[in-house]
């Protein structure tokens, strides 16, 4: 089996987020210059490649894209509500009242139930694999996406078949 891997200089994000840990501690808002690097393993195609780099490439590119600059919201988290609004999202950690409100245009909203470098490589891997099935036709044997939010800090997701 062959693997490649992309790691490149564009393919970082900013963005702000809070997590939660310990059970019912929330961290303060803040925000990350988040490095990402992906591996795609499988069979070698009619090209003799795994995967077009240039595919691989964009699409990486569009979809931290949607969340570059923006502030990223958990919907799926037990003790943080979400409130989406016309013009404004309000996010509350109900065990103290805490309370954010962003514009709607600066937020996004994630299916996970915490905004952890972990829980965001998975999502991200998630979401690149749809993206290269439906680009490519080819469902990658192993695809492992690398989040770094901190020079050294990273959350690592594998998926495969």
């Amino acid at each position: 089996m062959f693997t490649v891997r992309l790691e490149k200089e564009q393919h970082i994000f900013s963005a702000a987020h809070f997590i939660t840990y310990d059970g019912d501690v929330c961290e303060r808002l803040h925000g990350h210059n988040y490095r990402v690097a992906v591996e795609v393993e499988g069979p070698l195609d009619e090209n003799q490649y795994v995967i077009d780099f240039i595919a691989l490439r964009d699409e990486v590119a569009r979809l931290i894209g949607e969340w570059d600059h923006r502030m990223l919201l958990p919907t799926g988290h037990p003790l943080i509500r979400v409130e989406v609004h016309e013009q404004e999202v309000e996010a509350v950690f109900t065990p103290d009242g805490r309370r954010w409100v962003f514009p709607r245009g600066d937020c996004v909203l994630l299916p996970v139930s915490n905004t952890t470098v972990e829980r965001l490589a998975e999502l991200l891997a998630t979401r690149l694999r749809e993206a290269i099935v439906r680009r490519t036709g080819r469902v990658p044997r192993r695809l492992r996406v690398a989040i770094d939010e901190n020079h050294g800090q990273w959350g690592i997701y594998e998926t495969a078949g």
